[in-house]
């Protein structure tokens, strides 16, 4: 029971409780509205917190194991997409949510659950959080310019509005900016209670996730969707993680890192963010489409979780045990 809890994630029980919510009580009318500001909020107050935690010596150090960060970014923003263009054939998912499976291989890695893992293994900590980082400062450039390049062309259909580059500006980059900018004044506060951020950021994250899902459900997203449409959907993100862990896993070998830079070239190179995903939709697609979008996002996001815990254990486990062998040597 004790690893159940470690395993799953309560942010993600939040999620599906967001979703249930959205789904039995979903925001019409005027209601809709406000969500739909709250949740517009919710992005700039999410961005303007990434800014300011993220340090000046995090972007400048980005260049540095030039080798390992490159390989990441390269499994990121090129080999992923790939795989999401490949999975996108799958005619048997319905064409929103083959982009919502696109969307997902587009966006960048995790920080916190990256770092959290190449520390239980026994890994490169301080290049998990330069590449991490990196990958999510790039991101905020490279996915909506992924998107742009690469929605219509799959076949998804170009879900994008015309006014998305504007809202890119104003509710992404410039808040990322002037949180970074406003770092020097805020910083300490910010690091002295992380734990309250966190819970803004989570917080900001169910607004987005609400808006989303009333919209889709007032569309019919359920009665679009069914249950064996969502077990296959869960089966292809499954299959798409152990094709990226094993590229991962080979490409170290092959560029000759060290074990522990080889772990984190897996751990941040495999995983993909929900929480700079959601808010990214939510400015890229109309309030219809978030919803069905997010759903292959949401299965990723525990499916790699689960899996990099149990792997993370086992590589943490091994180096514990060469330890021990090495000094009892």
């Amino acid at each position: 029971m004790q690893r159940l809890r470690e395993i799953l994630d309560p942010f993600l029980l939040l999620l599906i409780g967001t979703v249930a919510l959205a789904s039995l009580l979903p925001a019409r009318g005027s209601a809709a509205a406000v969500a739909g500001a709250a949740a517009d909020a919710g992005i700039v107050l999410l961005f303007f917190l990434h800014g300011a935690k993220l340090s000046r010596d995090a972007i400048w150090n980005g260049a540095r194991a030039w080798k390992l960060h490159l390989a990441t970014l390269g499994t990121t923003f090129a080999v992923f997409p790939l795989i999401g263009l490949a999975t996108g054939q799958a005619t048997a998912i319905p064409p929103s949510m083959r982009a919502g499976l696109l969307f997902l291989t587009l966006l960048p890695s995790t920080v916190q659950s990256s770092i959290a893992f190449t520390a239980i293994a026994r890994g490169n900590v301080a290049a998990a959080v330069v590449s991490a980082s990196f990958s999510n400062l790039l991101g905020i450039v490279l996915t909506p310019a992924l998107v742009a390049l690469t929605m219509e062309k799959s076949g998804t259909g170009n879900l994008i509005s015309l006014s998305s580059i504007e809202d890119i500006l104003l509710q992404l980059l410039l808040p990322f900016i002037v949180g970074h900018l406003s770092r020097p004044w805020i910083g300490g506060f910010i690091s002295r209670h992380r734990a309250m951020m966190g819970r803004v950021d989570r917080g900001s994250i169910l607004l987005v996730v609400y808006a989303a899902f009333s919209a889709a459900v007032v569309e019919g997203l359920w009665q679009k969707v069914s249950r064996g449409e969502l077990l296959l959907l869960a089966a292809i993100c499954i299959a798409m993680l152990a094709a990226v862990l094993l590229f991962t896993h080979l490409l170290g070998r092959l560029l000759g890192l060290s074990r522990e830079d080889a772990i984190v070239l897996q751990f941040c190179g495999s995983k993909k963010s929900l929480a700079t995903g959601v808010p990214i939709a939510g400015v890229l697609f109309p309030a219809s489409a978030v919803g069905p979008i997010l759903l292959p996002l949401m299965l990723f996001h525990q499916i790699q979780l689960m899996a990099c815990a149990v792997l993370a254990r086992r590589y943490g486990a091994a180096a514990d045990a060469r330890a021990h062998l090495a000094a009892a040597t």
